[in-house]
Parts: structure tokens; C-alpha cells; sequence
């Protein structure tokens, strides 16, 4: 694997004074120069350029402190129990390895990426919103409209921050230079009221759809899902299931909002099909951009897809890759397990990629990556058919994040009323909608079975870590891959920003 890195210190509860300004579709960046911030916001177009400007992070698969390797996917894989970290060795992107193997540090590990790139998503949250009422020129809808956006993002922003680090400081305003280094954290308590209340207020400024120029932009679905699983994480199960019941509706039928599962399982991962009807909030990344490795830190095609490409390969449907996240065993194992009556699942085609078979049929070879046994992801493949030609074609891949779709929702909801003691029939609808569209027979609803389908349903989409933690699976789950309990729920603050700060390190990591 090709790789770069840059030479980095830097403090990053820090609000950010300097960004650069945006234009292209929403959401598609074309750097244009800096502008310091103090003379910036004097007309709406500068607003709308900083409001992009607080999406941006969501992108962002390079960077971080370490200035490595950084899509949100591919540690959060590597740490469950659906892919191995892989690549070409033991020390290829030691981020995502030390994460796999439960060795990270203060100093080391996917911290270094996940807290400043969420911190300054947050710090431009804070910047767009203290500036909105001060524009010239800009209209009370739009700058409704963009302060109900920017809220969404904070709250989206700390969100991750919580499950990842849990004790963090709160920051709602800018800060100055002085003012980061005596930050204290806040109590997880109050950092999730503040996430509640940002949404709350968010979603009825929010637009019920957008038009197709604007896909990506967040609408009330987005904030109305993302509040759901909000409450579903803090064990408000009531209060999840009236939320995603807003968006998810009757099953078969379609309500203002206008989301359907798709009937064809493949299709939901298709570049072609981007913001389909099952889509609730997209990352959006693209091929149009002809990004190079000039553009470090910068790029807004998919790079994941060629990381989790098998190595040296490629043939008519699948372009080379570098070999990260190949499947574990145990996925493998998930797939046949009795819960579907045996046999492969539907879903088993559409997830994983026998290469060992594919070489096979097409008298080839690939080179088996670090930790692989032979099966590597489709969702996020690289296809060849997909392959840029601009710029360094393997930087710029089309396939997009669907961070939030309807089966996740749906079998959320299903879990806050089973856990919450709420309306089991409807549990069970919501549930077996997921399986009915893959052609599976009906289960009962219970927590047993809805994990199972999370598990099958949304395998390598960067949620099994996640539900495993909160689900308190994981000291049992992950025991093979290193998992302590009482340390590994909670990644450890950087070190950097332990260095002159109030920070307190989290429980079992060394300052």
C-alpha cells in the first residue's frame, strides 16, 4: 500500500480559525484558497461555504494527528469481530492494527484520527453557528435552515465522540487559543442532553426531502433517526421507538418521508443507486474530482474501497486493492449458522468475496493479504467498472456511506421495544421485514434474533463494534482478538492532548 505522512502537532480542542472555501455539488470540494475567519461571513455565499466547511469532516479518510489512514469503517471493522485489520503486514497502518489486536495506547492507535477529525467538525459546527445571525445579506429560511444543520452536525460529531470516548469535554462556542488548554471534561450526562437538545431543535427547521442537487445535506429523517439512536444508547427505550417509528412507519407503505427498503439487497450498495429510498443519511463521495496523492488530507473519493481490495488482482468486475478488513472466520461462521435453518444466508453473496473461488474459476492468482483466509468485502469493493479516469484512479472511487439506512432503523426500533417492553407484535413486523426481503422465513422477536440480524444484516458497515459494546457482548465476543473489560469499551484520549491540558485519562490507559 502506498502511503504518506506528514509531520503534525497540534492541540485540536482548538476552534479553527482558517479553512478553505468550497463550491461544485454539495459537498464535492475544490479548494480555492484561505480566508482567515475574523474577515469571513460577510455575504451568503461565505455562509454557505462554512456550513460545507462543518460537513467536511464527515469525509475525511486521511488526516488525524498521525496523518494516516482515518475512514471511519475500517478501524471500527478491525475491531469487531466481522474483519481483521489486513493489509500487507503487521505494521501496515499500525493504527487500525493496534486496534485489531487490542494493544493501542495514549500515543498510538485510531484515537489519533477519530478525536481531532470529530473535535474540528465541532469546532466548525460552533464557528457557523455563532456567525448565522450576523450575515448580510442572508435570509432568515436559509439561515434557519443552516443553523439547523449545523446543529445536527455537533450533535452527530459528539455522538461519536461519546461511544468512542465518553468523557470529553463539551464545547458549544468557539474557543480561544487560552481557552483550550483549560477545557475539563464534562459528565457523559450532559454531553448527551446537549446532543438531544441540538437535534430536538434541529428537526423542524430541517426540510421533510431535498431536492437531487443537494443529496447529502441532512433532512428531518436524518435527525429524527439519528435521535432515536441516540435514545437507544442511553437506554431511553421508549423514547427510541417513538422516534424511529416517525421514519421507519408501516412496513410496505410509505410515509412523508418517503423511505422503502429496497427489494433488491444488492442494489442498496450501488454506486448507480446512490440516495435510494433506503437511504436516511449518506456520506457522499465521488469520482469527479481527479484527486492525486497531491491532494493528502484533501480526498473525496472513496479510498476505502481500494484498501479493502484484495492484493494484486484484478479482472472485469474486481480492480486490486490493498488487501484491509478481510473477513474473520467467525462472520464467515454467521452466515451458516442454524438461526437461518442452515445454509448460506442471502446476504452471504452481497457481503463476502470468496477469492480462493474466484481465482479458481478464472485460473488467476491474488496475493493473500496479512490475517486474510481467502474473503474479502463486497459493499465497499473496488470494481473496475468504477475505476476514475481521472487523476490516481484508486483515490477516487464512487461508492458512498450509508451511515444510516431503513433496515437499520427498523431493527432498531424492533430492539428499543423488546428491550423497552413495548409493542412485541410490532417488533415483529419491523424484524421480519428486514428478513422477508432477502426471502427468509419469519423469527420471533426477541433480542437473541435481532442481534443476529444485525449482525447479518449490516456485516462490515462499521455498527458491530458499536452494538457489541452496548449490548456488553464484547468481553465475550472479542476475547479472541485481545478485547479487556472495563478498558477496550472507550478508546483512550491522544496523548497530545493530554500534554498542558485538564484532560484525564480513561480508565486502564496509561497518560
Amino acid at each position: 500500500m502506498k502511503r504518506r505522512y506528514i509531520t503534525c502537532t497540534a492541540v485540536f480542542l482548538m476552534g479553527i480559525g482558517v479553512f478553505t472555501s468550497c463550491k461544485k455539488s454539495f459537498l464535492q470540494l475544490q479548494p480555492k484558497g484561505e480566508f482567515a475567519e475574523s474577515n469571513y461571513y460577510a455575504n451568503p455565499t461565505e455562509a454557505f461555504a462554512g456550513l460545507v466547511s462543518a460537513y467536511d469532516p464527515l469525509l475525511t479518510e486521511t488526516g488525524g494527528i498521525d496523518q494516516t489512514y482515518t475512514d471511519v469503517r475500517g478501524p471500527l471493522n478491525a475491531a469487531s469481530d466481522d474483519c481483521f485489520a489486513g493489509g500487507g503486514g503487521s505494521s501496515d497502518t499500525p493504527d487500525w492494527q493496534l486496534w485489531n489486536d487490542y494493544q493501542l495506547s495514549a500515543g498510538a492507535g485510531p484515537q489519533n484520527g477519530y478525536w481531532p477529525i470529530n473535535f474540528l467538525g465541532v469546532s466548525r459546527a460552533n464557528t457557523i453557528l455563532s456567525k448565522l445571525g450576523s450575515v448580510p445579506g442572508l435570509s432568515t429560511a436559509l439561515a434557519t435552515r443552516y443553523t439547523a444543520e449545523a446543529e445536527f452536525l455537533r450533535a452527530h460529531y459528539y455522538f461519536d465522540l461519546e461511544r468512542l470516548f465518553k468523557n470529553v469535554p463539551l464545547i458549544t462556542a468557539p474557543l480561544t487559543p487560552a481557552q483550550i488548554y483549560n477545557e475539563p471534561q464534562a459528565k457523559p450526562a450532559d454531553v448527551y442532553t446537549q446532543i438531544e437538545n441540538d437535534l430536538k431543535a434541529a428537526i423542524p427547521n430541517l426540510p421533510v426531502t431535498v431536492v437531487t442537487a443537494e443529496d447529502g445535506r441532512v433532512t428531518q429523517g436524518a435527525a429524527i433517526a439519528l435521535l432515536g439512536k441516540v435514545y437507544l444508547y442511553e437506554q431511553k427505550y421508549t423514547l427510541a421507538a417513538q422516534e424511529f417509528a416517525l421514519i421507519n412507519g408501516t412496513p410496505g407503505t410509505t410515509n412523508q418521508y418517503g423511505y422503502a427498503l429496497q427489494s433488491n439487497y444488492a442494489a442498496i450498495f450501488d454506486p448507480n443507486n446512490k440516495f435510494n429510498s433506503e437511504s436516511i443519511f449518506e456520506i457522499n463521495f465521488t469520482a469527479s474530482q481527479a484527486y492525486t496523492w497531491n491532494n493528502w488530507d484533501a480526498f473525496k473519493g472513496s479510498v476505502y474501497s481500494e484498501m479493502v481490495g484484495p492484493r494484486n488482482f484484478g479482472d472485469a468486475t474486481y480492480a486490486g486493492g490493498w488487501g484491509f478488513n478481510p473477513i474473520t472466520p467467525q462472520l464467515l461462521a454467521a452466515f451458516q449458522t442454524p438461526y437461518y435453518g442452515g445454509g448460506k444466508d442471502p446476504r452471504y453473496g452481497y457481503t463476502i468475496l470468496n477469492m480462493d473461488s474466484l481465482v479458481n474459476v478464472e485460473h488467476s492468482s491474488f496475493q493473500e493479504g496479512y490475517q486474510g483466509i481467502g474473503y474479502y468485502m463486497v459493499k465497499y469493493a473496488p470494481l473496475t467498472k468504477y475505476l476514475s479516469t481521472q487523476g490516481t484512479n484508486i483515490l477516487n472511487f464512487p461508492n458512498d456511506y450509508i451511515e444510516i439506512r431503513l433496515a437499520d432503523t427498523y431493527l432498531m426500533e424492533a430492539e428499543a421495544l423488546v428491550q423497552g417492553g413495548g409493542d412485541v407484535g410490532r417488533a415483529g413486523i419491523l424484524l421480519n421485514a428486514v428478513r422477508a426481503r432477502v426471502g427468509l422465513a419469519p423469527v420471533t422477536a426477541n433480542m437473541a434474533n435481532i442481534k443476529a440480524e444485525r449482525r447479518l444484516e449490516l456485516a462490515t458497515e462499521g455498527h458491530r463494534w458499536f452494538d457489541l459494546v452496548r449490548w456488553g457482548d464484547a468481553p465475550s465476543v472479542l476475547a479472541f482478538k485481545g478485547f479487556t473489560a472495563g478498558k477496550n469499551e472507550l478508546l483512550p484520549i491522544p496523548l497530545q492532548d493530554l500534554a498542558a491540558t485538564k484532560l484525564v485519562q480513561n480508565p486502564g490507559y496509561a497518560k
